[in-house]
């Protein structure tokens, strides 16, 4: 079986890879693909696949409009940090969808429903689609992180946290005392595990607790920079796509 991955944390790419040949070593990982732009000129220049991997958030924008400008058959199993994208996701040639930080089982389960689907070649409907996703989900939101500090283990309560920085390919959370610790989790990884209520991702380097949020700038082009509690290292704004959720969240 032929697999590409199109995923823009290269951490993520790499775990997902190691999990595929877990399931099955015979797997060929043909390339990991980065962006929208990358994913369109490989695809324009190979045969499809038997199967794509495929994050939905990428470097130069969703990947939806993959299927927007060429007409693409292969199937897909989504891997994402965002279940706002269910319905749609399932309008296109979707087997699954899968939630980061991505679970071996389920990526199992996916797996051997494409290996059904692909036996007897029908995609699952839109109704088949809204059950799966309303099937309750064991998993519960992160309450604390376990943090190797030399020979030493310590643990950091969730409520201790102000911020994430994702930082030369390194992750680290910041505390509110302004603790500087690494992570062994991408910001994506992240923002499947921490409540969104309480967190969220402003931009490709920051993952931000609501609390530690001490005043919102308003800059031209209708920029917003924030200031945290402690300080960053360095400005941060929140990214233009994100900008309207941004103000959603910070509504509710």
């Amino acid at each position: 079986m032929n697999v590409v991955i199109i995923e823009d944390e290269d951490r993520t790419a790499r775990q997902l890879e190691r999990l595929i040949h877990k399931y099955d070593p015979s797997i060929t990982i043909l390339t990991q693909l980065p962006s929208v732009r990358e994913a369109l000129a490989w695809f324009r220049q190979h045969p499809q696949p038997d199967l794509a991997f495929m994050d939905i958030h990428l470097e130069d924008g969703l990947a939806f409009s993959l299927f927007e400008q060429m007409n693409l058959t292969v199937p897909v199993i989504f891997t994402t940090a965002y279940e706002e994208y269910t319905i749609r996701a399932f309008k296109v040639n979707s087997i699954d969808y899968l939630l980061k930080p991505v679970d071996y089982a389920e990526l199992t389960a996916a797996l051997d429903k494409f290996k059904t689907v692909r036996a007897a070649p029908r995609l699952p409907d839109l109704q088949a689609l809204v059950e799966l996703m309303q099937k309750p989900r064991a998993a519960a939101y992160k309450e604390r992180f376990m943090i190797s500090i030399g020979t030493k283990i310590r643990s950091v309560e969730v409520a201790e946290l102000a911020y994430f920085v994702s930082e030369e390919k390194a992750t680290f959370l910041v505390t509110r005392e302004g603790q500087h610790l690494p992570v062994e989790y991408s910001l994506d990884q992240l923002a499947g595990l921490l409540n969104p209520d309480q967190f969220f991702r402003v931009n490709r380097q920051f993952l931000v607790a609501r609390s530690a949020i001490q005043t919102i700038q308003a800059y031209s082009a209708g920029k917003l920079r924030l200031d945290l509690t402690p300080p960053s290292r360095q400005e941060i704004f929140v990214s233009m796509s994100r900008l309207s959720e941004f103000k959603d969240w910070l509504g509710r």
